[in-house]
C-alpha cells in the first residue's frame, strides 16, 4: 500500500465530497460534517485518511474506518486502489477486495461485491455505475463508461461504454455510456 501526503488525502476526500454535493471548495471540517448524514462518505473520509503518511491522521483514519466497517458492514481493505470521486451510494453492506483497482467517478451501490479468492480482483475503469447487488468475480477488466445493472454477476471482461445485466452479465445496450454518473470529478480540480 502506498501512503499519501495529507494534501493528497484531502484532494481524494474533496473529490468524494464533490460527487455527493457538487461543491469542492469546502473546508475539511465542513466535509466531515457532511459525513454525519452520509454513511458511505463518512467511511470514505476516514478510509482516505487511513492512507495518510502522517502517523496521527493515519492512525485516526484506521481506527474510525474500522469502526464504521463493523457498524455498517462496509468492508474495503486499505490496500485497494480507488481513484478520485468514489461514491458509496446507499451505505453498506459492500465488500471490495484488497487487490481491486478502481478508476475515477465510480458509483457503488449497496449489497455489491468485488471479490477474489486469489488476490487478483477486478480492474474497473472511470465513470462506471455498479448497481445494487452486483457481484464482480475475480480478475476481470471493466472499461470506462460501463453501467452494470442490479443483480448482475460479472465473470468476463466488459468493453467500454456498454450496459450489462444478468447472470452471467451480458451486453444489453450500447447507448449513452456513463449516463448515470453525476458530478464527475476532473483531476484538474486537484490543488497543486
Amino acid at each position: 500500500m502506498r501512503l499519501m501526503s495529507y494534501r493528497d488525502c484531502v484532494d481524494y476526500i474533496r473529490s468524494d465530497y464533490y460527487r455527493i454535493t457538487g461543491r469542492s471548495q469546502n473546508s475539511l471540517l465542513r466535509m466531515w460534517m457532511a459525513g454525519i448524514l452520509d454513511v458511505g462518505f463518512r467511511f470514505l473520509f476516514w478510509w482516505r485518511l487511513s492512507k495518510c503518511s502522517n502517523i496521527l491522521m493515519g492512525g485516526a483514519g484506521r481506527l474510525f474506518s474500522r469502526w464504521i466497517n463493523v457498524r455498517h458492514n462496509i468492508s474495503i481493505e486499505r490496500d485497494a486502489e480507488i481513484g478520485y470521486g468514489f461514491h458509496i451510494v446507499h451505505g453498506g453492506p459492500v465488500v471490495i477486495n484488497c487487490s481491486a483497482v478502481i478508476g475515477d467517478n465510480v458509483d457503488f451501490y449497496q449489497f455489491s461485491t468485488i471479490g477474489s479468492t486469489y488476490l487478483h480482483a477486478a480492474h474497473i475503469g472511470n465513470d462506471v455505475y455498479i448497481g445494487p447487488s452486483v457481484c464482480i468475480v475475480e480478475d476481470v477488466t471493466i472499461g470506462d463508461g460501463v453501467t452494470i445493472g442490479a443483480g448482475a454477476v460479472v465473470v468476463k471482461d466488459v468493453e467500454a461504454g456498454v450496459t450489462v445485466a444478468g447472470n452471467p452479465a451480458h451486453v444489453i445496450s450500447r447507448k449513452e455510456p456513463g449516463r448515470l454518473i453525476f458530478h464527475k470529478w476532473d483531476r484538474s480540480m486537484n490543488r497543486n
